[in-house]
């Protein structure tokens, strides 16, 4: 399977779920559900939206690193998942940028909050 079709598949939430289920890692689907309930999402959304963040705000060194992992990899697929799921577990636990003027745009100087 292509990168753009796993990612495709990945966006639906049964699919996302049932990919969850097949990579039988217990820890990481305790990590999801618990994440999953802070955000209010189930574990399928969880992963869907995942995924989608992850090709949104993943970084070249992050997408590095996971093409090296495809190459190497017995089931690429397998490690695609893995790797955007502990990414968005990790981008999901660490504190938010602190802005000033309580702004989100995160840009210190929005035009909206002069």
């Amino acid at each position: 399977m292509q990168l753009g079709a796993l990612l495709t598949r990945l966006s639906d939430e049964n699919d996302a779920a049932e990919a969850l289920d097949a990579l039988g890692d217990v820890v990481l689907l305790a990590q999801i559900q618990e994440m999953g309930e802070q955000h209010d999402e189930t574990p399928g959304e969880y992963v869907a939206n995942a995924s989608r963040r992850y090709a949104a705000q993943a970084g070249d060194e992050d997408w590095l690193a996971l093409m090296t992992a495809i190459e190497r990899a017995d089931d690429p697929a397998r490690v695609v998942l893995g790797k955007m799921l502990r990414w968005a577990l990790a981008s999901d636990a660490a504190p938010a940028p602190a802005t000033s003027g309580g702004c989100s745009c995160g840009s210190g100087g929005c035009d909206d909050h002069r």
